[in-house]
């Protein structure tokens, strides 16, 4: 008996041995559009992968860090080690089977010079993320999804960017409605590269703006919609991070003289619609610091706003604060970015828009959290239905003068 024992055992544990040691090798690639991370290391045996961010310093902030691994055993769990601190160090990372729906990891296990979450794969590979990726591959099947099934839509191009890109843009005004005395609307969103959540806020305020819902017919019929899902599309697909890259990034670049022809080409087209008559609110999405955890508005300096502009701006956030309720729950105080915040504060996007455009247009800058348990794809894309909404309600509802 205790032999026949004995031989179980080891037909038992000769296979289990073999197995750990048949474990395909783990392999991690960034080598694609919006891809970023240095391999520190692989343990292989431990299954724990130590990256950073690609360090691109001239482009920015190094903190977006975005990679797919290979040679993952479904059902494993595995465990990523981000070397970093502040930005680069989200409480959660995103995760994805497929790179395309992506969800968040548990909350990981901070140190001081970095983070490790682990997470249970499904497939036989993974990726992980700062944020959910959002880039132009992305912008580009939306917004021709979009112009397929709206007959309110139309695509145009921004421009080229300095790498010769294509700056997509989405059109959106009601089929069948005359310009004439038409409201004017102009949103955009990643002038910093690695705040992705505001793409997809962008995405959501769309996805609500060509749906059946009566507010949104409402204000197509009475607007006309510029929307651009990214800004700086070079930073985006170098995978870097864009804010405060060498001279500046594009939040700082609106001034006369604009270095970016993504800033040159939306400064022309918000003055001509301007000077139209057609020119009433300006929307720039970016996502704030890693300590704010509800949404909350930049608004222009007092001394850029008239007794006007200051009336219209009032009647805009209070409509927001209504229709803005969460879960990702709009701040009720904004915050001003004049002298005491930046150097270059006039060269601000909202601040030189307010500035150069008539006094009763509404410019301000919405910073969605990102480091929250609901800051998802579906938490941010509900900020933008509800951003959506609080347009229609204020040019609906305010008494506005201009």
């Amino acid at each position: 008996m205790r032999r026949l024992v004995s031989s179980c055992f080891i037909w038992l544990f000769v296979p289990a041995c073999a197995a750990a040691q048949a474990a395909p090798e783990l392999k991690v690639r960034a080598d694609f559009p919006n891809g970023s991370a240095r391999v520190e290391s692989i343990d292989q045996q431990s299954r724990t992968i130590t990256i950073q961010p690609h360090p691109q310093p001239e482009r920015g902030w190094v903190c977006w860090w975005y990679f797919k691994v290979e040679g993952v055993q479904p059902g494993e769990t595995l465990t990523v080690q981000v070397v970093g601190s502040g930005f680069t160090i989200p409480d959660r990372a995103a995760y994805s089977d497929d790179d395309k729906a992506w969800k968040q990891t548990e909350p990981g296990e901070k140190r001081k010079d970095r983070i490790t979450f682990k997470q249970k794969a499904a497939g036989k590979e993974a990726w992980f993320a700062w944020g959910p990726p959002f880039a132009l591959k992305q912008a580009n099947e939306l917004i021709q999804r979009w112009v397929k099934d709206s007959p309110h839509a139309s695509a145009f191009e921004l421009c080229k960017s300095k790498d010769g890109r294509a700056v997509p843009g989405l059109k959106v005004q009601q089929a069948g409605v005359k310009d004439e005395e038409r409201l004017g609307i102009w949103v955009h969103a990643r002038q910093h590269a690695w705040e992705c959540g505001s793409s997809w806020v962008c995405q959501g305020f769309v996805e609500w703006l060509l749906s059946n819902d009566a507010s949104a017919e409402a204000l197509r019929k009475k607007a006309t919609v510029w929307i651009v899902p990214i800004m700086d599309v070079d930073s985006v697909e170098r995978g870097a991070g864009g804010k405060n890259q060498k001279p500046h990034d594009h939040n700082r670049d609106w001034s006369d003289k604009p270095i970016y022809p993504e800033v040159q080409a939306a400064i022309k087209h918000i003055a001509a619609a301007d000077k139209a008559g057609r020119f009433d609110l300006f929307v720039d999405l970016h996502n704030p610091g890693p300590g704010e955890k509800q949404p909350f508005f930049f608004i222009p300096p007092a001394e850029l706003l008239s007794v006007n502009g200051r009336r219209n701006l009032d009647s805009f956030l209070q409509a927001c604060r209504t229709e803005m309720r969460g879960p990702l729950k709009l701040q009720d105080k904004p915050k001003e970015s004049g002298e005491n915040y930046d150097a270059n504060w006039r060269r601000i996007s909202k601040n030189f828009v307010r500035a150069n455009s008539r006094d009763h247009v509404v410019a301000v800058c919405l910073e969605t959290a990102w480091n929250t348990p609901h800051s998802t794809t579906e938490g941010y894309q509900g900020v933008g239905k509800e951003l959506g909404r609080a347009m229609e309600r204020y040019f609906r509802e305010a008494t506005r003068g201009k």
